[in-house]
């Protein structure tokens, strides 16, 4: 262990001992739930937001807040921990979102008294959990611990889909926990066969490796096998149909994680471990990957154009952007790659800012349903409308905010993919990512003009007064939407933040390709 091996751990011990304080001492907790997971996970960020300060930009290729100890002897398992400039940004990302939704639940007195009135300790046990698993998977460096952080957080966003979610709860959270553990056998086969040809889990050596001591049949094998699980995380087209029941079903702070840190999960993946362990894989599978991202980009597009309720239509505009996550994978370049990892960071922002604001509509208004809406946001509530039409702009790619710089490198690198790809394939790629661009700017621009442009429908007098007033932004909605709109700015005025960040990574990643 380095030095400053001690971070990573620290960032897994303190919501994980804090979700075991929860239940060793439940009654001395109860009176002070409201702060205690905000004050957990304000602990958590600091220390994410150490490991920034102290992170060594000079070599943000190399692993770094290493941690290797054995873990279980027997089978030769070791736990290895650690962080480079891919994993880096959504470390901090997991653990700036946590703790907004926390206090999203803490300062807001009325939601909170809607959400910790039903079951308050196992609502903050399980985010906790949940932050553990997101977090863990960030950090592994060994492929049985990847797999294990990668399904601790399958149970906690089960409970927090069917306990606290909508009317649809029960059968939304079936279908989310039935489809990504099926998606996680296949992606296990897929470990457990490089495991048996390389005889070492340890992602570093793997990488190092460059695929050597693999034939390229097991290569693609072990490909198909890995990505196929990764695919459902993530969610590509057509293992996507778990997403729109689970975010619209989802409570506020469910959706918000699910869409900002979960579905990276599965990106990440590829990144960490699918193209530098399995090399030959990924240029057979390319092709096909590119195929299925750009179909996903035009099916979510036009998915959301048929879409009424809110929280559906974001939940499809996922399946769009993480199509561009996987066009920039699939181009097998540095800029595509660079593209999909800045677009990952850049969804998690203004998704998870976009559910706070569908979360926030639909508690005032107790629909999602934009005709049931009737228009006028701007009028009747014009600072919310005003950052519902910021957020919305952001995510259909305007230059000069974060959504733009992602969507726009994945189509540049499929311009020119690597080499050994078919350059006339992926430039009809390109052609029709950027078709589902414009698709893009279409559903966000038709979701504003029926939500916040036009008059507002006439209430009944009762409603008006008691429910009109003071509905506006509220503090704590602002305290939590604030950071996430400064950082979609500084992202997008300043992509070289990231992007000289996952630089050196990428090259490095790349490496192993011929």
């Amino acid at each position: 262990m380095t030095g400053t091996g001690w971070l990573p751990p620290a960032l897994l011990a303190v919501p994980l001992l804090g979700a075991l304080g929860l239940v060793v001492l439940p009654h001395v907790l109860r009176p002070v739930l409201r702060a205690y997971g905000l004050v957990l996970s304000g602990v958590t960020l600091a220390l994410a937001a150490l490991l920034v300060a102290m992170f060594d930009y000079g070599r943000p290729a190399s692993p770094q807040f290493e941690l290797d100890v054995p873990w279980i002897p027997g089978l030769g398992l070791r736990l290895h921990l650690g962080i480079d400039g891919i994993s880096l940004p959504l470390v901090a990302l997991t653990a700036l979102l946590t703790f907004l939704c926390f206090g999203y639940l803490s300062w807001g007195r009325a939601r909170a008294g809607e959400f910790l009135s039903a079951r308050p300790r196992a609502l903050v046990f399980t985010l906790l959990v949940l932050e553990v698993g997101m977090i863990g998977t960030f950090l592994a460096l060994d492929l049985l611990l990847f797999f294990v952080f990668f399904e601790i957080v399958l149970v906690p966003m089960y409970f927090l889909i069917g306990i606290w979610g909508g009317e649809g709860r029960r059968a939304a959270s079936i279908k989310f926990i039935l489809y990504t553990l099926l998606g996680s056998v296949v992606m296990l086969l897929g470990l457990l066969l490089v495991w048996a040809q390389t005889g070492t889990l340890d992602i570093e050596a793997l990488a190092a490796a460059h695929g050597s001591g693999m034939a390229r049949s097991v290569q693609i094998l072990a490909f198909v096998a890995i990505g196929i699980g990764l695919a459902v995380k993530t969610p590509m087209w057509p293992l996507h149909t778990w997403l729109p029941d689970a975010h619209t079903e989802a409570p506020t702070t469910g959706s918000v994680l699910l869409a900002g840190v979960l579905l990276k999960m599965g990106t990440y993946g590829f990144a960490r471990i699918a193209i530098p362990v399995l090399p030959e894989g990924a240029l057979a599978v390319a092709p096909w990957l590119g195929a299925f991202a750009v179909v996903g980009i035009v099916y979510g597009a036009l998915a959301c154009l048929a879409q009424r309720d809110l929280k559906r239509m974001i939940a499809y505009s996922s399946v769009g952007h993480m199509g561009f996550v996987l066009l920039g994978f699939a181009t097998l370049t540095p800029t595509g790659i660079n593209g999909a990892l800045f677009a990952n960071v850049a969804h998690g922002l203004i998704t998870g800012l976009l559910f706070f604001l569908a979360g926030a509509i639909k508690d005032r208004y107790h629909t999602a349903d934009m005709t049931a809406l009737g228009g006028g946001l701007l009028v009747t509530l014009p600072r919310l409308g005003s950052v519902l039409t910021f957020a919305a702009i952001a995510s259909l790619g305007l230059p000069g905010l974060a959504g733009f710089w992602g969507e726009m490198l994945a189509l540049l690198g499929a311009f020119q993919p690597a080499d050994g790809l078919p350059r006339g394939l992926f430039l009809t790629y390109m052609v029709i990512g950027g078709l589902g661009a414009v698709l893009t700017a279409a559903y966000f621009l038709v979701m504003l003009s029926r939500v916040t442009h036009g008059r507002p429908p006439p209430l009944p007098a009762a409603r008006l007064t008691a429910t009109v007033a003071h509905r506006d932004v509220r503090p704590y909605e602002l305290l939590a939407w604030t950071p996430l709109v400064a950082l979609i700015l500084l992202f997008g005025l300043w992509p070289g933040l990231l992007l000289t960040l996952t630089t050196p990574a990428v090259q490095t990643l790349l490496g192993a390709l011929p």
